[in-house]
């Protein structure tokens, strides 16, 4: 893996980006709450310190509640400061994709995925929701970049921080556990690859298991006083989802359709074509980053399907958002099967810097697609539930005053 020397337009642009990034995140921040942000805020970030470790519950993100109530602590009981660390997270997303996009395919994609990750629509819903995805996502995102980077020169150091990041991601939400979990089935592929031939450095082999031993303790310590519920909890998933009347929500086609429809905010047969193109751009973008990083997409689709079969067997629901983590790379690889894709086609008309201005044109098109998708963000709150309250207000208040 090549690292790209970057030039003072390159920090220049990455700012632009960072800033435009938390401006959309602070847009509307202080629009009402929703179901599930209610449950968390109620149940939880208003309690004592004392009772946020008491007890498990999948509603209770630990690390980002306690980051919540800490922000309403300092600012006071608002909306936005309940939301405020997801808009820190959100934004840091930004600048992780950036970074791991850079160490994979250069700073050109670098800076392309990480605009079209700042305009995501599904990232700034997030990052304005008071739970803790988006933190979630930033963890598992260094995860990434620091398990690359371990593997490619296997510092101690750098399996520590590895460790560390995998301790925060879990610690934030316990669906983080089968993102690294994905990552250790591929570095014991790869282990048991390069002892076969005689090539496995002691390093690759000692320092990636310290790293994943102080991340094992640091969770253990995490979830000490809440173990018995965790299995209490997963155990009683399968009873509850064998009498879900949503059974649908069980099915892995729904959540990619569902995935693809809340993107592009329609139904119909054009989910699927945009599923379909997505699938396409991405095997190309895999093939493209073979030499360069080998192991990039390999965990990505090792993640995605531990994660569909995991929640299978537990009988879950399987919401989009259990992948929510994964959008930042799939750009990466869309990103870099756009950029193949555009220099194939200046080489076939034998004009290689056409390749280029293709590049570009087709990067500003995912652009102005991302802005006119991020509008809807901003157009109607994530539920009326105060329009559900005015309207059972009128229907109570029209019952008192009705004389038959």
């Amino acid at each position: 893996m090549q690292y790209t020397v970057l030039r003072s337009v390159d920090y220049f642009l990455l700012a632009a980006i960072l800033a435009l990034a938390i401006v959309l995140r602070l847009i509307g921040l202080n629009a009402p709450l929703w179901y599930d942000e209610i449950v968390t805020i109620q149940s939880y970030v208003r309690g004592p310190w004392s009772d946020i470790m008491q007890g498990y519950s999948m509603n209770n993100h630990y690390l980002f509640t306690l980051q919540s109530k800490l922000s309403t602590s300092v600012f006071g009981d608002h909306i936005w400061a309940y939301r405020l660390p997801a808009v820190l997270f959100g934004t840091g997303t930004v600048l992780a994709i950036w970074w791991l996009a850079r160490d994979v395919a250069g700073v050109a994609v670098a800076h392309v995925s990480a605009l079209l990750i700042a305009l995501s629509y599904h990232q700034v819903w997030f990052s304005q929701n008071a739970r803790g995805y988006t933190e979630l996502a930033f963890w598992s995102t260094l995860g990434m970049i620091f398990f690359l980077r371990g593997v490619n020169a296997p510092k101690r150091g750098t399996w520590v921080a590895y460790g560390l990041v995998l301790a925060a991601a879990v610690f934030t939400h316990l669906t983080g556990a089968f993102f690294f979990a994905a990552q250790g089935l591929v570095w014991l592929v790869l282990v048991i690859a390069l002892a076969l031939k005689g090539q496995l450095p002691r390093d690759l082999l000692l320092s990636p298991l310290i790293g994943a031993t102080v991340g094992l303790l640091s969770l253990a310590a995490f979830y000490a006083p809440v173990i018995p519920d965790v299995l209490n909890t997963v155990g009683s998933v399968s009873e509850t989802s064998a009498v879900d009347l949503m059974q649908e929500y069980q099915n892995p086609i729904w959540t990619v359709f569902e995935g693809v429809r809340t993107a592009i905010g329609t139904a119909g047969a054009l989910p699927l074509l945009v599923a379909l193109a997505v699938v396409a751009v991405s095997c190309i973008g895999t093939a493209t980053l073979h030499g360069r990083a080998p192991l990039f997409a390999p965990m990505v689709l090792a993640h995605i399907l531990l994660m569909l079969v995991l929640l299978l067997a537990l009988g879950m629901r399987v919401w989009p958002r259990f992948f929510f983590t994964d959008i930042g790379f799939i750009l990466i690889l869309i990103v870099v099967g756009v950029s193949a894709t555009t220099r194939f086609a200046g080489r076939l008309v034998g004009r290689p810097t056409l390749g280029r201005y293709l590049f570009i044109a087709a990067s500003a098109a995912m652009v102005l697609i991302s802005i006119a998708l991020i509008q809807r963000n901003y157009s109607a709150p994530k539920q009326d539930m105060a329009g559900a309250y005015e309207m059972a207000e009128s229907i109570r208040t029209a019952e008192q005053t009705y004389i038959p």
